[in-house]
Order: structure tokens, then C-alpha cells, then sequence
């Protein structure tokens, strides 16, 4: 059986595969099977975001397992923004190096101890015949100075976590799959699909 996640992120694919081994499931993306439904994120949680991506591939695969996710980055010296919002924060086309540099200039004086975030992530899961199921996972951390790390993507570089002191973009893959949001909802998934498939987790 396959699963199709509703993404055009190929990271995201990666480290879904990655959590997934074992239980005998292919992942690729929609645009991998073909498909490219319109879909708009009018949600207001992450949960609700990643349910209207999930359905909206469900409808055009009813044979396959449709995942979605919605993640995004907390900060709370800027009241959670960008939140729901982290994709699309200062335009979807905008580089997420322009990104991050825009929030470290927005925190510019606020102090350490100040600049608690976290990511969250919200994965939606149809199964066949229409069962549907969210899973969601969170990492604590704080927004460091500058941004390190080359092996992240999106808002990676600039999110601190402890006791390592870098940012998850430092980590190796398996460092941050272990720890991560993603990582955390990904488990969580694999463990209901286990159940509902019938084999061990």
C-alpha cells in the first residue's frame, strides 16, 4: 500500500520515509502521483490546515493512505508569529533566508530567555474509505543571534534547541528526527497506521 503526502516538499517525503521504514509503505509526494488539487488553507489551527491538504488529495486517491501536515514556528516574543502563517510569512516565494533574517531583526535586544519558540507540527492522516485521524508534535527552543547550520531547511537555522546549544539545522538528520516536531508527529502516526494496518510498530 502506498501513502501519498500532500506535499511538494521533498525533505518532508525524505524524513516521512525515513520514520515509515519498516512498515512495508512506498511514500511519495501528490506531484509524484500526478495529482494537484486546489486547496485553501482557511484553517485556523495547524490541525484544521492539515485535514483541508489531506482531504483534498484523499478526494482525487480514495485508494491510497493521504497524509498532510501543517507545521510552523512559534515565537512568543512576537505573540506566536508566524504561527499558521510560517509558510506564507512575507510571501510563499520569499527565501527563507530573507525570512529569518526579517524575525532576527525583529528580536534585536530581546534577550535570551525571551525568545522562547517552538515548532509545532499537525499531520493529518485519510485512510481509505475515509477514517481520518490528526497526530501532532512539538519541540521546544529559543531563536538564537545568527543562523547555523547547513543541514535544516526553512526556519532550521535560526531555531535553538537545548541541552545542544544549535540549532536544528547543526543536527545530523537522525539528531533531529529523533527530537523533532516533525520526528514526534511522525511517530505518533506511524504508531496509529501500525494499529490500523495490523502490524507491529
Amino acid at each position: 500500500m502506498k501513502i501519498i503526502f500532500a506535499t511538494g516538499n521533498q525533505n518532508k517525503v525524505r524524513e516521512c520515509h525515513e520514520i515509515l521504514d519498516g512498515l512495508g509503505l512506498s511514500v511519495i509526494s501528490q506531484k509524484e502521483a500526478g495529482l494537484a488539487p486546489e486547496v485553501e488553507e482557511n484553517g485556523t489551527t495547524f490541525e484544521e490546515n492539515a485535514m483541508i491538504k489531506a482531504k483534498a488529495v484523499a478526494g482525487l486517491a480514495p485508494e491510497a493512505i493521504v497524509i498532510a501536515d501543517d507545521s510552523g514556528l512559534e515565537i512568543d516574543a512576537l505573540n506566536k508569529e508566524p504561527g499558521i502563517y510560517s509558510a506564507r510569512y512575507m510571501g510563499e516565494d520569499t527565501s527563507y533566508d530573507i525570512k529569518n533574517r526579517n524575525l532576527l531583526d525583529r528580536l534585536k535586544g530581546v534577550e535570551e530567555d525571551k525568545r522562547t519558540a517552538r515548532f509545532v507540527c499537525a499531520i493529518a492522516v485519510v485512510m481509505p474509505g475515509g477514517e481520518s485521524f490528526t497526530c501532532t508534535g512539538t519541540i521546544e527552543g529559543y531563536i538564537g543571534d545568527e543562523p547555523m547550520g547547513e543541514n535544516g531547511f526553512g526556519y532550521d537555522p535560526i531555531f535553538y534547541v537545548q541541552p545542544q546549544g544549535v540549532s536544528t539545522a547543526a543536527l545530523s538528520p537522525e539528531e533531529k528526527n529523533a527530537i523533532s516536531h516533525r520526528g514526534k508527529a511522525m511517530r505518533k502516526m506511524r504508531e496509529e497506521l501500525a494499529k490500523r494496518l495490523g502490524e507491529k510498530a
